[in-house]
């Protein structure tokens, strides 16, 4: 009703875009407050696939992610809003640790190809896709050794709750689930280059800046055609050039793969396979719907295609963005 009255009275007067951050709002709210009819809001933040590496504790686990759970949530929204509304495409915010230490690898070995990966699986899915902070060159999770080194009142409740009194876990135990699900790990200033304090101030930051500011910044980045922030840069290029990208019907494929996320777009003639590994591992992986490996690829963290005899060849936390028309 609220929202209704909202919209007549001020935002469709304008050529708007609005966004509800809807905490706990389940897909058929999410059909009520983002209707393509522009009665509402144009989108809303859904929370539910942030919550798939949570417990008993809530996120304060060492949990580790169980793919299929992803993609059944993932999945779900993609083929529940289509032709109805509009969906949010986020794997950061600020109330989120960095993806890539929380679903990728952050380790100096795959940081770069694992950040890639999670891009290309969140940017080819329908939706409107958001870039956090420093999320465009890869920046990783905080090491938090002690409380004092915390911002969020969160983190700081939570330490009181789970260590001091229930004794759920030790010292060294919350401040490392801290390191890997507070929030503050998106909250750390913005990496901009390698002068003190990452370029972000001449002052002293309200917390600390993560000790990888010296590799990990964005003057480091924007010039080299093959880092993260380029990448970034050509999964946007690509989307603004191709429809597919942005109306393509979504199918999900291999959906009990337990490393692999995959799925088609399809617009037309068009279609696109695209095929993400979660894992360290390597592996062979069968392609559908007549998908080879030889067609055009329009986007990939790799520069070639290992064929196999069914499919492809998957290396360490591959992309590969599949077309034919």
């Amino acid at each position: 009703e609220y929202l209704q009255e909202m919209n007549q009275k001020v935002l469709s007067r304008y050529n708007l875009l609005t966004v509800g951050e809807t905490s706990c709002v389940t897909l058929e709210e999410a059909k009520k407050y983002a209707r393509s009819d522009g009665k509402e809001l144009s989108m809303v933040f859904q929370f539910e696939h942030m919550d798939v590496d949570s417990d008993e504790h809530g996120k304060w686990t060492d949990k580790k992610l169980y793919l299929p759970d992803l993609k059944e949530i993932l999945n779900r929204w993609q083929k529940g809003l289509e032709g109805v509304a509009w969906n949010s495409l986020y794997w950061d915010n600020h109330d989120q640790p960095r993806v890539v230490s929380r679903w990728g690898n952050d380790s100096e070995e795959y940081r770069e190809i694992s950040a890639k990966m999670l891009a290309t699986c969140l940017h080819m899915m329908q939706g409107t896709p958001y870039v956090y902070q420093g999320e465009e060159l890869g920046m990783t999770n905080m090491r938090f050794s002690d409380l004092s080194e915390c911002d969020d009142i969160e983190e700081k409740n939570i330490y009181v709750d789970l260590v001091t009194d229930a004794k759920v876990y030790t010292h060294d135990q919350m401040m490392d689930i801290i390191s890997r699900k507070g929030r503050d790990n998106a909250r750390t200033p913005m990496q901009w280059d390698s002068s003190e304090n990452a370029g972000f101030t001449t002052g002293t930051p309200w917390i600390s800046v993560n000790e990888n500011y010296k590799k990990i910044n964005a003057a480091a980045q924007v010039n080299d055609p093959d880092s993260i922030f380029s990448y970034y840069k050509k999964l946007i290029e690509l989307r603004h050039q191709m429809e597919i990208i942005v109306y393509g019907v979504y199918k999900s494929k291999a959906i009990e793969h337990p490393d692999v996320f995959a799925y088609t777009r399809t617009l037309g003639e068009e279609k696109l396979f695209v095929v993400c590994n979660f894992r360290e591992q390597e592996m062979d992986f069968t392609l559908e719907d007549g998908f080879t490996g030889d067609e055009k690829v329009l986007i990939s963290n790799y520069d070639d295609v290992v064929k196999t005899e069914n499919g492809i060849y998957l290396r360490p936390y591959e992309a590969k963005v599949f077309y034919r028309k």
